[in-house]
């Protein structure tokens, strides 16, 4: 029996060190946008490599850093034709992920892109825009046999966690009071942008605010009601019924938002949840957490497009809401 669970050992150390010895290729949609070098150091980390990367706009000098041996692409049809001959290649060269981080508009057809090359994708949140390009996905991973994960990197931050394990181990019957506020404040460039179009972006809950909408889902339960005050190009607020919570939530880009004593500061960015009464202090801890999500995605326990569908469905009916 002893030999027996040596044996074993030894095997999975040889598989670990078979897979250090063998890094997987990736390839990269969305190399100039803002969070982008996230996704590159977290692939970096996990011992992995970008082999080819994809922006329409070619300053991505950022990629030197990291992967200056990555082929690049401003040409989507050039770049889907240079995984295709990856793949037919089959020398190890072939493409086993396909990162994106391009606008949120795109990102169901880049998904698509990935798969069609028989690479499993991992997207930057929203996954996608609308409920149904959900369940469209799903027919594509059950046909094509790949995964299609998402980014929902609050989950994994130890505050985050260990509020989900106080409210999991509280009464049933209990419900609790929630206040959240995220104000980021953008720049004139922010609504020329594809972010400061609605049908592209989402609006700004969307683009915001999903992460926070996906953690308020995962610790309290699916939305029962939602009520939206305030909807403006610049800011979006109003109240989320879940199972387990009352929410007031409000959500902006505007500086005069952020509190006196914070902007004095000169911080342009200010977050904050109270959990009746209590402040929920997660602030740090964010600089890992994309490298802690591909070393799960890599180990099989990414969060898959079932884990993304309750923070899209919130978003979706925030975006089609009407104030009266």
């Amino acid at each position: 029996e002893q030999r027996t669970t040596n044996n074993e050992q030894q095997t999975t150390n040889n598989k670990n060190l078979h897979q250090m010895s063998n890094p997987q290729n990736f390839a990269l949609i969305g190399a100039a946008g803002y969070i982008a070098p996230r996704h590159m150091r977290a692939i970096k980390d996990t011992g992995n490599k970008i082999v080819a990367a994809l922006d329409p706009f070619d300053s991505v000098g950022i990629i030197d850093s990291f992967f200056p041996e990555s082929d690049f692409f401003i040409e989507p049809e050039r770049f889907d034709r240079h995984l295709d001959k990856l793949r037919r290649k089959n020398h190890g060269n072939k493409v086993q992920y396909v990162s994106i981080c391009s606008p949120n508009f795109l990102h169901d057809a880049h998904i698509r892109l990935a798969l069609r090359n028989e690479a499993c994708a991992i997207c930057e949140k929203p996954i996608v825009l609308n409920p149904w390009n959900v369940d469209a996905l799903q027919e594509i991973e059950k046909e094509t046999g790949k995964n299609i994960y998402t980014i929902l990197q609050l989950r994994l931050h130890p505050a985050i966690v260990k509020l989900k394990e106080k409210i999991d181990n509280s009464s049933p019957d209990k419900k609790f009071n929630i206040d959240l506020s995220y104000i980021t404040s953008r720049g004139k460039w922010y609504f020329i942008s594809w972010k400061g179009n609605k049908e592209k972006s989402g609006g700004v809950a969307t683009n915001i605010g999903v992460h926070f909408f996906d953690m308020l889902g995962w610790i309290f339960g699916k939305m029962t009601d939602l009520h939206v005050t305030i909807s403006q190009p610049d800011k979006v607020s109003g109240y989320l019924e879940l199972e387990k919570a009352r929410v007031k939530w409000s959500l902006s880009l505007d500086i005069n938002d952020i509190p006196d004593q914070i902007r004095n500061k000169g911080q342009r960015t200010y977050r904050s949840i109270l959990v009746d009464g209590e402040e929920i202090e997660f602030s740090e801890g964010f600089t890992d957490l994309h490298t802690a999500s591909y070393k799960q995605i890599l180990e099989g326990k990414g969060f898959g497009l079932e884990e993304a569908r309750t923070s899209i469905e919130i978003v979706h009916q925030i975006r089609n809401f009407r104030v009266k």
